[in-house]
């Protein structure tokens, strides 16, 4: 499911940062920003309402009352604690705030012009931008040389910096499984290797960040530095598993079109206490559309 866009990066902004999150946290990540990242502990904090996970940032506590809203801001629903939104849209403020960037595929609305001004960084078929089927209005991301990754780094990197400034906690990185489009010119080692440098960039800046689908490649991506899972239909497809295996907070959003709502509200009584599980529309509506749909396993 997709709901952004996407902007070198300053260390010095990204040192601040992380020195800000030190004042405000109470954490110490000693001389160097990067302290702590290969460290898979995860502790409470003094508040006891998030927990501690690499170098420092801040995680949702296991089992947190959580909302998906890529289709737009709103109040979230009583007892909600946990919001991920469009890194073009605002924190909702209610306690943890998460922030959705496509890292590696393009914004419809960015497409052309990202390919325009980026020619080598997108994947091309006979001189065209190779298009996500699913998404056709989405190209695809070159990942595949240390080069592109780089340059690609760059660009994302102001974005993931943005979304620390507008006040958020943790940042989720959207089409991870973009090499399974690519008509074989990707890996999956291309994408882990580019999602490495994306985990870099968001703990010097202070956020946390989340693995966004693709359970196959769990440990992998535990190993390169993520501290949390978010996932779109695990009861569905089964592979929740693959994630609590590796992460002790997973917040996964069903969908009314595939589990529905009999089959959720059965879910939600074998649900593992490690997951937060979420009912929505396809589509992520606001509550003033009448498609809209929200249910949790947590109320």
């Amino acid at each position: 499911m997709r709901g952004a866009v996407l902007r070198p990066f300053s260390c010095a902004v990204l040192l601040v940062s992380a020195c800000l999150l030190v004042a405000v946290s109470g954490c110490s990540l000693g001389d160097d920003a990067d302290a702590g990242q290969g460290d898979d502990t995860v502790t409470a904090d003094t508040t006891g309402s998030s927990v501690v996970g690499h170098g420092g940032v801040t995680l949702p506590l296991p089992g947190s009352a959580f909302d998906y809203q890529l289709g737009g801001g709103y109040p979230p629903p009583p007892g909600v604690t946990v919001v991920a939104r469009d890194r073009m849209d605002g924190p909702a403020n209610a306690g943890y705030d998460i922030c959705y960037v496509n890292g590696f595929q393009t914004q419809p609305a960015e497409s052309a012009s990202f390919a325009a001004a980026n020619p080598d960084l997108v994947l091309r078929v006979d001189g065209e931008p190779l298009v996500d089927a699913g998404w056709p209005d989405e190209y695809i991301y070159d990942t595949s040389t240390d080069a592109t990754r780089s340059a690609l780094a760059a660009v994302v990197a102001p974005w993931i910096e943005q979304c620390r400034t507008d006040g958020y906690d943790a940042v989720e990185i959207d089409n991870l499984d973009s090499y399974t489009r690519s008509n074989g010119m990707l890996s999956a080692d291309d994408n882990v290797a580019m999602a490495r440098l994306f985990a870099d960039t968001a703990h010097r800046a202070g956020l946390a960040i989340a693995q966004k689908n693709t359970a196959d490649r769990a440990g992998e991506l535990r190993s390169a530095g993520y501290d949390f899972a978010i996932t779109e239909s695990c009861i569905e497809f089964e592979e929740c598993a693959d994630y609590t295996e590796h992460y002790d907070v997973v917040l996964d959003i069903e969908y009314t079109d595939e589990l529905g709502r009999d089959s959720f509200d059965r879910a939600c009584a074998d649900t593992d206490p490690a997951l937060s599980v979420i009912l929505r529309d396809h589509d992520l509506v606001k509550p003033d559309d009448e498609a809209y749909v929200f249910d949790s396993c947590r109320s």
